[in-house]
């Protein structure tokens, strides 16, 4: 999927997300080849901010480097479809992504409710704004995850578990994004990235509670990428990159095949 449409600017800024894998490993024996995998998301899943996008993905920058590649690489499945889209939401999963489930699936990963929630329009905001309105929109954020996403997440795993009813369903999160007291001499205030911090727990919460009730797997990548925020010494996310702005708050490569890829493996 596309980003999402917001200005210029506000694109640069995006939190869109993508999971990424690194090949690491050898194809594993018996246990593996017979699986069928389907990789479904938003750009933290299609792995935007990696690098080598696939050109025949389009808008979606599905990337070589992102998880599910890596994974795929690393464990030879018997058959693999990537859909993942930068900028999906929910329904843009319901409407665009499924087509390759069905009942022989055996392994399904996705990111979803980011862009459902605004997380763009939050990172631009505390950019572009004070820390009194960043923060407010941060509150309204989190007020949307309370109301409308918990339905919206329903939609989706509803849709999912239909189409492919028998397959392990891997529900991966996102990272917080800030070391806070780290070595970031200016942009943000540290109650900014603070609150930032608090939305992605608060959103990762909301999605972990309604992949469980369905029945599947929740995976949060924090405890991967605890050392590696920015402002960390060793930062596995991109900060505002003014010259490539959609790649902004998104995994780098280290950041899938450190990250992503290894807490999908051990999910799956």
């Amino acid at each position: 999927m596309r980003l999402p449409r917001i200005t210029a600017l506000s694109a640069s800024l995006l939190l869109g997300a993508a999971l990424a894998l690194t090949g690491a490993g050898t194809a594993q024996a018996a246990g593996t080849a017979a699986i069928d995998y389907v990789a479904l998301g938003d750009s933290y899943s299609s792995g935007v901010g990696s690098g080598s996008y696939d050109s025949a993905s389009g808008d979606c920058k599905r990337s070589t480097k992102a998880y599910p590649v890596l994974w795929k690489n690393a464990n030879a499945p018997s058959s693999f479809a990537f859909t993942a889209c930068s900028g999906a939401r929910t329904g843009d999963v319901t409407a665009n992504q499924l087509g390759p489930l069905s009942a022989a699936t055996d392994l399904v990963s996705v990111t979803i409710g980011g862009n459902d929630a605004g997380f763009a329009d939050v990172m631009t905001t505390c950019v572009l704004q004070s820390e009194a309105t960043c923060i407010n929109r941060v509150n309204q954020a989190k007020g949307y995850v309370d109301t409308t996403l918990p339905g919206k997440l329903d939609t989706v795993y509803t849709a999912i578990r239909g189409k492919a009813p028998s397959a392990r369903v891997v529900v991966l999160g996102y990272p917080r994004f800030y070391q806070l007291g780290g070595s970031c001499a200016a942009g943000l205030s540290e109650a900014e990235r603070s609150a930032i911090n608090g939305a992605s727990d608060y959103l990762n919460a909301a999605v972990a509670k309604r992949a469980a009730d369905h029945g599947f797997t929740f995976a949060s990548v924090v405890p991967a990428f605890t050392g590696h925020e920015i402002c960390s010494g060793s930062p596995w996310l991109n900060s505002v990159n003014w010259l490539n702005i959609g790649e902004s708050y998104h995994p780098t490569a280290a950041g899938q095949s450190g990250g992503y890829l290894p807490t999908f493996r051990n999910a799956a």
